[in-house]
């Protein structure tokens, strides 16, 4: 990674054509100064690159909607919602940057820095800015010089460019803090994202004016518009082609460790989409039992079971997420399937009772009896009934977890909705929702009969709530365990 030129604390301008204070430096860079010739050489000579006639994005109606809904929530209030700020990773290195979730939403821009302002217009009503980053400066040397600056991470584009692909009339983002210091009038914002827009208004928003502004917007998400349904269906299309590339490569996982499963998805989401949309739980035996195993660094053995939980996130950043348990040499061993079926068995009561008009809770119930059921059948938990054991939560000893949550955006999408919204909420269609059920039997569970100990099994796949029922988005991948070693076998060739 070549560090020649990016300075160390750039200068930058308000208006994108006019001469400022040169950017400095870097401390240790290899060239101690610009000699004026060269400034001067950098300035001119570059073709006009701007680009024209651009068509509105795929998405741009969708999230004027979204807008004009948040505009009516909201009358008479200004609406501040940022994209956010690159995070250091380590010294002069950033993490990819991902844009909120809120402002995705609402623009359908991914870029740093950016923010969205709802203007009141009255009582009602509100008139939307895009503030953004301009083009990169020429004139006092930004463009090369800055560390963000366009010949060093890329081209990004004019404001003009921007209001013809968004649909949103655009300004300076350099501008917006000054302007905010001094703005008038009840203002929420979307807290947590960009410290100088919170710090502007600081003395203007209440904690919870801000709250509910953020609850809202998680809500709006609940059910899916038509455009968020096919993002949906392409994530679990890339998805089972990344469980697809991986059981291809079971032998080389073997021959190295989860981290060749790990890399051989995230190779797939990155040809597909923007990126994994969740950190790939890529489990080989005993790990598996580990809700969230993401260390990922373990040996992948014969005999044994890999629990792989990964997800495709999209370019529009919806992200599937999916699970499958897969025997690694291609047969299930009579223990295995028997929990393994348990777990199917578990995970079809749950889909089927994901439909409209139900509770959420429901397909959660559904499951957690089976699996009660189940382990009553096997003798783990004494002579007590099933209705007893889910009365007293014992079952949770090897299901742990919930059966499900929303999906979209994020992978635990609508997290800050209200409880009587969310889990305590009716199905309708347009929700989209997860159903995982598991069981997991820890390698030093003194409980359990010892050849069970070390095994775990989730089955996981994505639901939208339809008009009369529901319909599996992941489908595709097998999940009986018959099916599944079919599968494996036709792939391994």
């Amino acid at each position: 990674m070549s560090e020649e030129l990016i300075p160390e604390n750039p200068e930058q301008e308000t208006e994108e054509n006019e001469t400022a204070e040169p950017v400095k430096q870097r401390k240790n860079g290899l060239y101690p100064a610009v000699s004026d010739e060269l400034a001067d050489n950098m300035k001119s000579g570059w073709a006009d690159t701007e680009l024209h006639d651009l068509q509105p994005i795929a998405q741009a109606e969708h999230t004027a909607a979204r807008r004009a809904a948040l505009s009516a929530r909201f009358p008479g209030e200004r609406l501040v919602i940022p994209a956010g700020n690159l995070k250091t990773r380590s010294n002069d290195t950033e993490y990819a940057f991902r844009a909120s979730t809120e402002y995705a939403y609402l623009t359908g821009d991914q870029t740093q820095d950016g923010v969205l302002v709802l203007e009141p217009t009255g009582d009602t009503g509100h008139e939307a800015t895009l503030y953004l980053l301009p083009r990169s400066n020429r004139e006092n040397g930004e463009f090369w010089l800055d560390g963000q600056g366009e010949l060093w991470v890329g081209r990004r584009n004019s404001l003009t460019e921007a209001e013809q692909l968004l649909g949103i009339p655009a300004k300076d983002v350099r501008e917006l803090a000054a302007a905010l210091t001094e703005a008038t009038g009840p203002v929420r914002n979307v807290r947590g994202h960009d410290a100088s827009i919170e710090a502007a208004l600081t003395d203007k928003v209440t904690a919870e004016r801000d709250e509910e502004l953020r609850v809202h917007l998680s809500e709006a998400r609940l059910v899916k518009d038509a455009f968020e349904i096919a993002e949906l269906q392409k994530a679990c299309d890339a998805t089972a082609r990344g469980f697809e590339d991986v059981v291809k490569s079971l032998d080389k996982a073997e021959a190295t460790s989860e981290r060749f499963i790990e890399g051989t998805f995230f190779l797939r989401a990155r040809i597909e989409g923007n990126d994994i949309g969740y950190g790939s739980i890529c489990a080989a035996g005993p790990h598996a039992t580990t809700l969230h195993w993401v260390r990922n660094d373990g040996a992948v053995r014969a005999g044994e079971l890999l629990l792989l939980d990964a997800g495709v996130e999209t370019n529009d950043l919806y992200t599937a997420d999916v699970t499958r348990t897969l025997p690694i040499n291609g047969t299930f061993s009579p223990l295995q399937r028997k929990i393994y079926d348990a777990v199917y068995e578990a995970q079809e009561a749950g889909i089927a009772a994901v439909k409209p008009g139900a509770d959420y809770r429901d397909f959660h119930d559904a499951a957690q009896r089976v699996l009660a059921e189940k382990l009553v059948e096997w003798g783990l938990l004494g002579d007590l009934s099933v209705d007893k054991v889910l009365e007293l939560g014992l079952q949770r000893r090897w299901t742990l977890h919930g059966t499900g949550h929303m999906l979209g955006m994020d992978v635990h999408d609508c997290a800050a909705a209200r409880t009587e919204t969310y889990v305590n909420g009716t199905l309708e269609p347009g929700v989209c929702l997860t159903v995982e059920p598991g069981l997991y039997f820890q390698a030093d569970d003194l409980t359990v009969p010892e050849e069970y100990r070390g095994i775990g099994v989730r089955i996981e796949d994505d639901i939208l709530v339809t008009e009369d029922g529901n319909r599996n988005l992941s489908d595709t991948l097998p999940r009986q365990a018959d099916e599944v070693e079919a599968w494996m076998a036709r792939l391994k060739g």
